[in-house]
């Protein structure tokens, strides 16, 4: 009796072993095409908007420095408004200042009573991710952490994220901020972004800011302390053309990175293969700087050695039964054409056809009638669902689609 207990127990260890193991086997091969070692992460195309990989990448995390892409959204929001121009010049406080002297902080130093220009502000915290020169530019915008904070959230709120935990324009813990901490909020309080917000929120920055690449693409930059005292600043991002990094084949200009003890190492990155642009988020990442930048690398090369972005201009690329469609409760007209609503580009495994990515059209929940039917009334160039695609190695992608007719609606 005794040994059949023991082998029983043999078996059932035996079966938990292979579940655990089927479980890795699963989640290295649940579909992507590459495995991000992260604790979140998002890959998009900037201009349609495919998602190209995620990986808890709506759950909000400490992103460190990462803020200062929308700290930067916001100055340069305030620049075309005229509320602030790239010559003018800053003097900067004593508070500031030793924040900027602070050796736990990223900085190019900053001397009390010194003048700075704003451009000289921003490619320092973008470059070097100087939190001194973050703080002096936000407290000259608005006045206040507080009073930043709020136009940050409406920055964000622009780029579709309204999710965000936002205390201070830099991405330190609250206690970091000294005279300028908010009041009332925990010292350890830091940004939460998911992955997928910083993605949005880098995506709105380069299209309505394309100026930013300027400087985000720039390897060196002096920058001058005071008149007998000058810094020279390297870019600390690995991927640009020519670094150690640089993924093969891809023209890296951009973005960002950050490290606090619970962000971890964090970076976002953004470059063109074959006229696309791609923006790379990874929260968190293992190992250390030159592992987070050899993960980047590998992403890219994996992308553009597996994949390729394919012109999608037409509907007629799709099985015919996806190019027409019936209407339910219509008056007259009882079928519609279907359209893109705009021609696009989607990135595949080389070598695919759109039949091998199971096109299907799944309607919006407001065109849809009780049995899931396209239901009147209808609008000529109305956007009423998306034609879904499933890339292999890839998430789901969406292409938005229309009505050629308008279509009244039966009121018997």
């Amino acid at each position: 009796m005794r040994k059949l207990i023991i082998k029983c127990l043999l078996v059932i260890l035996s079966l938990n072993l292979s579940l655990l193991s089927l479980g890795g086997l699963v989640k290295a091969d649940a579909g992507s095409f590459y495995q991000m070692k992260a604790r979140s992460a998002y890959a998009i195309d900037a201009e349609s908007g495919q998602v190209l990989y995620e990986k808890n990448a709506q759950k909000t995390y400490p992103v460190a420095s990462v803020t200062k892409i929308l700290t930067l959204a916001v100055i340069e929001q305030d620049i075309r408004a005229h509320k602030l121009s790239w010559d003018q010049k800053i003097t900067a406080s004593p508070a500031v200042a030793q924040m900027a002297n602070d050796p736990r902080c990223s900085n190019v130093q900053l001397n009390a009573g010194e003048k700075y220009t704003v451009k000289q502000l921003v490619e320092s915290m973008m470059l070097v991710s100087a939190d001194g020169s973050t703080e002096e530019l936000a407290l000259a915008d608005a006045g206040s952490t507080a009073a930043f904070n709020k136009k940050m959230q409406a920055v964000a709120h622009k780029a579709g994220v309204d999710d965000a935990k936002i205390y201070n324009m830099v991405g330190l813990p609250n206690s970091y901020m000294g005279a300028h901490a908010l009041k009332g909020v925990d010292k350890d309080a830091e940004n939460l972004f998911s992955a997928k917000d910083i993605a949005l929120i880098s995506k709105y920055l380069i299209e309505k800011y394309p100026e930013t690449l300027q400087i985000t693409s720039t390897k060196f930059a002096d920058f001058d302390v005071s008149a007998d005292h000058k810094e020279h600043m390297t870019n600390i991002n690995s991927l640009l053309p020519q670094n150690g990094a640089a993924p093969k084949d891809w023209q890296i200009d951009g973005l960002k990175t950050g490290n606090t003890d619970e962000a971890g190492k964090c970076i976002v990155s953004t470059g063109t293969y074959a006229g696309r642009r791609v923006i790379v988020v990874a929260l968190h990442t293992d190992g250390d700087w030159n592992d987070q930048s050899k993960m980047q690398k590998e992403f890219y090369e994996a992308l553009s050695n597996g994949y390729q972005p394919v012109a999608l201009n037409s509907i007629k690329a799709f099985p015919k039964k996806l190019q027409q469609r019936h209407v339910v409760h219509a008056k007259k007209q009882h079928s519609t054409g279907l359209a893109l609503t705009k021609k696009t580009a989607i990135w595949l495994p080389k070598n695919t056809s759109w039949a091998q990515t199971s096109p299907q059209l799944q309607l919006a929940k407001k065109h849809q009638s009780m049995t899931g039917q396209l239901e009147a009334p209808l609008t000529k160039g109305e956007q009423v669902g998306w034609i879904k695609l499933q890339p292999a190695g890839m998430p789901e992608a969406k292409v938005p689609v229309q009505v050629t007719k308008t279509i009244q609606k039966t009121f018997f």
